[in-house]
């Protein structure tokens, strides 16, 4: 920017300042305060000084500069900020075409921008806390269940009779109970008793019954009686059968070695 330049836009500022605060001054009598407080007409002058300063400023240190006016206005005396700040920004406008509306645009992203990370937040939290009860509904749902003469110790219980079989955690607590299942049909009874897991193949088949295949298998027996997946609509040979989703958590939950009780 050129001195001239520099000293007409000065000039220019002066005289759209001056014009601002002589109608301030005009329009509006210094109201009545319990404690002395600046004139609108002294601040007047003090701010008309300031805003000689924004030529030559950058677009963010005048923003800055425009701010830092307003908050020492609104210190001293309210009425006179809110009188002034037209002239304020009249000056800045006049300097930097636009500055005004596109801070306000990045202050209401800003805030938008807050709400939303407010509101997720607010959701996550929700969420956390219907999990919480969702997961203190099966606890207590699980200690209410009937786990009729399973051993406290057994990994996996099974009640043939009333089709049921489910997880412990080796302490007598319930940890998962199987949507469904099935055992051996009349003469190939699933044996009652206490097994231990001793293989563990996933993508396992059945050669006794052409290839037929028997997902996370899961054997107790040394004479081919697992668990794995298969539909529970139908009786097994002797297997016990569980939904996809069952077979898979009683894979993944059941180790090597684990004790099973079958009643």
């Amino acid at each position: 920017m050129s001195k001239f330049s520099s000293f007409a836009g000065a000039r220019s500022l002066r005289r759209v300042a001056a014009a601002g605060l002589v109608t301030v001054s005009l329009a509006t009598a210094p109201a009545a305060q319990a404690q002395p407080v600046p004139s609108i007409e002294s601040l007047s002058s003090d701010v008309q000084s300031q805003i000689d300063g924004f030529v030559g400023q950058t677009r963010e240190n005048a923003w800055t500069s425009r701010n830092d006016i307003l908050s020492s206005l609104k210190a001293a005396n309210p009425q006179a900020a809110d009188a002034l700040q037209p002239v304020i920004d009249g000056a800045i406008e006049l300097v930097f075409p636009g500055l005004i509306a596109q801070k306000n645009a990045e202050i209401r992203a800003a805030r938008e921008a807050e709400e939303r990370a407010h509101a997720a937040e607010i959701a996550r939290e929700k969420a956390a806390a219907e999990e919480a009860a969702r997961k203190a509904e099966a606890e207590r749902q699980a200690q209410r269940f009937d786990t009729g003469p399973c051993p406290a110790d057994a990994r996996v219980c099974v009640d043939r009779g009333g089709r049921r079989t489910w997880l412990q955690d080796g302490n007598g607590h319930v940890t998962y109970v199987a949507t469904g299942m099935s055992s051996g049909k009349p003469g190939e009874e699933t044996p009652a008793g206490t097994f231990y897991i001793n293989r563990k193949i996933k993508d396992e088949v059945s050669h006794e019954f052409g290839n037929a295949p028997m997902p996370y298998a899961m054997y107790f027996t040394n004479n081919g009686h697992a668990f794995h997946e298969g539909s529970p609509a139908y009786e097994s040979a002797g297997c016990v059968r569980l939904p996809h989703q069952d077979a898979v958590r009683f894979w993944n939950d059941v180790p090597m070695g684990s004790k099973v009780f079958i009643y």
